[in-house]
This record gives C-alpha cells, structure tokens and sequence, in this order.
C-alpha cells in the first residue's frame, strides 16, 4: 500500500513533463526560424542569373536602353531582364543594394553615371517614379560622389 503513488502528484508530474516537452518543442522550431534566417536572412542575394548581361552594351544602345527605361516607368513592355530588376528596385533603393552581388553593384554605378552624365531627361523621370521625395538621392549623394557621380547636379 505504501509503495502506490498517490493520483494528484502524478498528474501533476506528467503535466509538468508534457508541458516541458512542448515548450521544449516550440523552443526547437523557434531555434531552428532563427537558424534558417540567420543563414538565409543577411547573406541573401538577388539572383545572379542575369550577371552576365553586358550593362556598357545596353546603355551604347538607344533601342535596348530605351526598352529597359519604358519597363521601369511601366509606359512598355518588359523583358525577362527587366522584369527582375523592377522587382527588386524598390527595395534595393531603400536597403543600400543589400542583396545585390558585387557584379549587380558595379552595373548600377555604370547605369547611374550614365544618367546623370548622359541622359539627364530619363534620369529625371526615373527620379520621379522611384525617388519622389528626394529622400534615396540624399541618402546615397556621398556614397554616389566617391564614385565619381554627382547627383546635385
């Protein structure tokens, strides 16, 4: 009679190791999100399937460039290429090109230098679509004058 444990410590017990168990679980998946984003989340990149594309080759030619520009302002058709860049144009603007490969980096120095050298009139209206308030001009001015691109102007 002595060596029965009674009902109510038990239960309580069980209840204990249950509730232990799931929070261990829970625990679990909550460590493996934070796991999965440590290892996807900063180190993420746009694709590169389109890294090979020779930006200087578009921007000599009037009828390419002229494709991509009326993509980006929605006013025509967009190709594969184009369709991937508008996607993402947002917010690689507003996080620094974050997730932009260094071959994606060095195309958007080239096109922006263009612009702002060459073809003030799109530069101008891209401006307007993606850069409304002026707020990524400020934001990239310096980082755009150390590569030799002056956006004040």
């Amino acid at each position: 009679v002595n060596h029965i444990v009674p009902h109510k410590p038990l239960q309580t017990l069980l209840t204990t190791i249950l509730w232990t168990t799931v929070e261990m679980r829970t625990f679990g998946y909550i460590l493996l999100l934070c796991c999965v984003y440590a290892v996807t989340g900063e180190d993420e990149k746009y694709t590169d399937k389109f890294d090979n594309i020779d930006v200087k080759e578009i921007l000599e030619n009037s009828r390419l460039l002229l494709a991509y520009i009326n993509c980006l302002l929605e006013t025509g058709k967009c190709s594969p290429e184009g369709t991937e860049l508008k996607k993402h144009m947002a917010e690689a603007l507003s996080n620094g090109c974050k997730k932009c490969t260094e071959k994606q980096l060095d195309g958007v120095k080239l096109v922006v230098k263009h612009f702002v050298n060459h073809d003030k009139e799109n530069w101008e209206k891209l401006v307007a679509k993606y850069d409304p308030t002026g707020e990524y001009t400020k934001k990239y001015e310096k980082e755009a004058k150390e590569s030799g691109i002056n956006l004040s102007e």
